[in-house]
């Protein structure tokens, strides 16, 4: 059993940790005061292959395995979670193009989305359906050139900012058999925003409700087939689990790394605080918690690479245990540093915000241990 990365893997985190110190880290906290990110960045990240991490190879993509793409988020992370996990949600919507897309389908979006010259929100969750997702009630209703959406969808990340959006719509019956996917340009007739959401973290991220009022949408921008939305949707979801992880994982990590240098420099009772039993105690507790969270992340990474039957259940469990981790870990980093800890200048009051959303989006972590006992009672 070989717990070491490969050459290449380690080289794909290298690149994403050197890109996201010099070209995000430094403007993180700007950015999340002007509450966005500027569209210039993604082309630059799209040079490095980071527009369709894990699109197949034969398709313009980088074909990365899912082990290799968690490594992006989570060096990314390491500058700035919301920018990380912004990405994650583009490259989830790049693959879903990738699977199910028809030819003329994949031509017209799969090109914009891999320069990330069109970046993609992602629409499930709306103001009556977020756990229960299969009960989502934005229709589409046939017309003679395709659909006409009505509904709204809550919490999305990129709302008014995208360029182009998969919805998840119901275009049959009630329960997840009803569900479709289609793809909603930017600017389509009957599209539109709510106001900005004025959020804990993320706060980089612009989020609104995206409203449909008759929605116009071509027949042609289905993706895939009527009545397989949610099973594409649902499919996503492990690797998307794994995703997030990665950025707390990565966020927890930075966070660390600052305080182990704030601690050799604050000086306490005449001498660095660093010196202190008991903090070092707090700091080894982190280090183990750190690690643990780290070979649970890339486990269930490498089972969902290998097709295990058992890997929903270990994306589960490392996506309850390392967004709680991390927040945890951000958390005991805040305390360290004290009152400065409290001051946005040390940036560690920011990752406290943005990571305790981690335990509500790509499942809740109750729906996680819901997975797990599932799982576990069915093998008994």
């Amino acid at each position: 059993m070989d717990f070491a990365l490969s050459e290449e893997a380690q080289a794909v985190f290298d690149m994403a940790r050197d890109f996201g110190q010099a070209e995000i880290a430094p403007h993180a906290q700007a950015w999340e005061r002007e509450g966005t990110i500027p569209k210039e960045l993604w082309p630059k990240l799209a040079e490095l292959g980071f527009g369709g991490l894990y699109v197949s190879e034969d398709k313009g993509g980088s074909g990365l395995s899912r082990l290799e793409a968690t490594l992006v988020f989570e060096a990314l992370a390491q500058a700035c979670p919301s920018v990380s996990a912004f990405l994650s949600i583009h490259n989830m919507c790049a693959k879903m193009i990738d699977l199910y897309g028809s030819e003329e389908l994949q031509a017209r979006y799969l090109p914009a989305a891999l320069s990330m010259t069109t970046f993609f929100s992602y629409c499930l969750t709306e103001p009556g359906s977020g756990s229960d997702a299969a009960a989502l009630k934005t229709r589409a209703e046939r017309t003679n050139e395709g659909y006409a959406l009505t509904g709204t969808k809550a919490f999305i990340s990129g709302g008014g900012y995208s360029d182009a959006y998969i919805v998840m719509c119901r275009t049959g019956e009630d329960g997840p058999r009803g569900i479709s996917a289609v793809i909603v340009d930017d600017g389509a007739p009957g599209l539109s925003f709510g106001g900005l959401e004025d959020k804990m973290g993320w706060r980089s991220q612009p989020t609104r409700q995206v409203q449909f009022d008759g929605c116009a949408v071509p027949a042609s921008n289905l993706l895939g087939e009527e009545g397989k939305g949610f099973r594409y949707a649902m499919a996503g979801l492990d690797g998307g689990r794994l995703n997030i992880a990665a950025c707390s994982l990565g966020a927890a990590e930075a966070a660390l790394a600052a305080t182990l240098g704030y601690m050799g420099e604050r000086k306490a009772f005449g001498q660095s605080i660093d010196r202190f039993q008991a903090l070092q105690f707090r700091l080894a507790d982190m280090e183990i918690e750190l690690e643990a969270a780290r070979v649970l992340l890339r486990q269930a990474a490498w089972k969902l690479d290998e097709g295990a039957p058992d890997a929903t259940k270990h994306c589960a469990m490392a996506k309850k245990f390392v967004t709680e981790a991390g927040s945890r870990i951000v958390d005991q980093c805040l305390q360290l540093h004290g009152g400065y800890g409290y001051l946005a200048d040390y940036g560690i009051e920011k990752l406290v915000r943005d990571l305790r959303v981690h335990q509500i989006l790509e499942g809740t972590n109750e729906i996680m241990r819901m997975i797990v006992a599932r799982h576990m009672l069915a093998a008994r």
